[in-house]
């Protein structure tokens, strides 16, 4: 869970959590993108192989193709955004704490949707170190 006091900081080093935007194009599983179970169930496995809690999901099919969904977690959330006709995936990984290591998340998914990834990380609330 996030707690936003000096202690916390103290432990968790020089950030209140760490934000990866994974943006993964030329996904070679084209299909998948727009199967709203799979999508699912593999967000739902990337939040439990990088070791953080779960406490609810949300997923919607778009018409006529793509998917958005969200996995809440103790520590943040995991979400996708999907555009099947490009061969796209959007994703977040957001967590706070030192008990998940968000990588594990991300490289299933990547590995998962076959993609080349460009990731992109921020490190967030660090102008609250006062």
């Amino acid at each position: 869970m996030c707690i936003t006091t000096k202690s916390y900081l103290k432990n968790c080093g020089s950030s209140l959590g760490h934000h990866y935007i994974v943006e993964i194009y030329g996904c070679k599983n084209i299909e998948v993108l727009n199967d709203l179970e799979f999508i699912r169930s593999m967000m739902i496995e990337a939040a439990y192989r990088c070791g953080s809690t779960i406490i609810g999901n949300v997923f919607h099919q778009f018409e006529p193709v793509g998917i958005t969904g969200v996995v809440a977690i103790s520590e943040s959330h995991l979400s996708i955004h999907t555009w099947p006709e490009y061969a796209y995936a959007a994703i977040d990984v957001f967590t706070c704490g030192t008990t998940v290591d968000p990588d594990l998340a991300i490289s299933y998914i990547v590995e998962t949707l076959n993609g080349i990834p460009l990731t992109m990380k921020i490190d967030r609330g660090m102008p609250l170190l006062f």
